[in-house]
């Protein structure tokens, strides 16, 4: 893997794009410092120009490089979850340019934990701009041959299947008051305890993005949430026309049923996988039975009301 990853950072050197494990979904990467390769990216990708990405570290020294203000809840965020599934959204630096923010004054910063993201980040030596390796607003890649399937990239290293399966979490501190624009692995309230301060929801005005948009993380067959008292009814009405995602057994009058965990990181691993599988089957929807309304699935409600957008 040393040589591939080595091999990565060249082509990430000359301009070129490299997908990649992190912990959280695979990213599609390029050099952060480098307009020709982000716009190489967003076409990619088909993502609007106005929407910012994320940029990758290998430690929150050099995240920090790119902020111009670095609040102390900042510091004590990445102290306490850095390496891991979060973003800080910070006022941008000098060094974050327009075609990496969107053209907001904000910029979007995170340290992935996988190794393999954590041993390119080391080797390119700067910082890489990796949205989701999957094409915009579509469901997201938690495996190499996911990234393969949809994108034309220069190499895709291979680091197994994604750890955790959802994005991750996004809190900005580019405003007054700390504000929650995205749920993830790490919860609110492990952020409010880590900072012993009340963190708020998500404004009107809150900086653009990534999965910020009411229809993100879709199928491209139309995908519906089902409460769990309706879904018996729902399945009769459609019968065999329906692929059907649930925590209750497969039922005989659906061919394509996959019963997902109760427990919610489980859950969140198995998601997109499992999304991307009921959409190859070809069925008139997708049937989603929702998630309980509890704080420990409140990413997996996130993603699965923005997939049914």
């Amino acid at each position: 893997m040393t040589a591939e990853i080595h091999r990565a950072a060249e082509i990430l050197r000359a301009g070129g794009l490299v997908a990649f494990p992190t912990e959280t979904v695979y990213g599609l990467g390029a050099d952060a410092s480098s307009a020709a390769a982000v716009a190489r990216l967003y076409a990619a990708k088909g993502r609007p120009a106005d929407h910012p990405v994320i940029i990758h570290f290998s430690s929150a020294d050099a995240a920090f490089a790119w902020g111009r203000e670095i609040p102390d809840a900042a510091r004590k965020l990445a102290a306490r979850f850095w390496p891991g599934p979060l973003t800080l959204i910070l006022k941008r630096s000098a060094r974050a340019k327009d075609f990496v923010t969107g053209g907001q004054d904000s910029v979007g910063l995170r340290v992935p934990s996988h190794p393999v993201a954590h041993e390119l980040l080391r080797e390119f030596g700067s910082g890489i701009a990796a949205p989701s390796a999957n094409l915009f607003g579509n469901v997201s890649a938690t495996t190499a041959a996911h990234a393969k399937e949809v994108l034309k990239v220069d190499l895709v290293l291979d680091g197994g299947a994604s750890e955790i399966g959802i994005e991750s979490t996004i809190v900005d501190l580019s405003g007054e008051g700390i504000a929650l624009l995205r749920p993830g692995r790490i919860s609110k309230e492990e952020l409010e305890k880590a900072l012993n301060k009340k963190i708020q929801d998500r404004k009107s005005n809150s900086p653009r993005h990534s999965g910020g948009l009411e229809r993100h993380y879709a199928t491209n067959t139309p995908a519906r949430l089902v409460p769990p008292h309706l879904l018996d009814a729902e399945i009769a009405k459609r019968g065999a026309a329906v692929a059907v995602l649930a925590f209750s057994r497969p039922d005989e009058r659906v061919e394509y049923w996959i019963r997902m965990p109760r427990d919610p990181q489980a859950y969140a691993q198995r998601l997109y996988a499992s999304l991307r599988e009921l959409d190859s089957a070809a069925c008139g929807a997708i049937l989603i039975e929702s998630p309980p309304e509890t704080v420990e699935w409140d990413a997996i409600r996130d993603r699965l009301s923005r997939a049914a957008g």
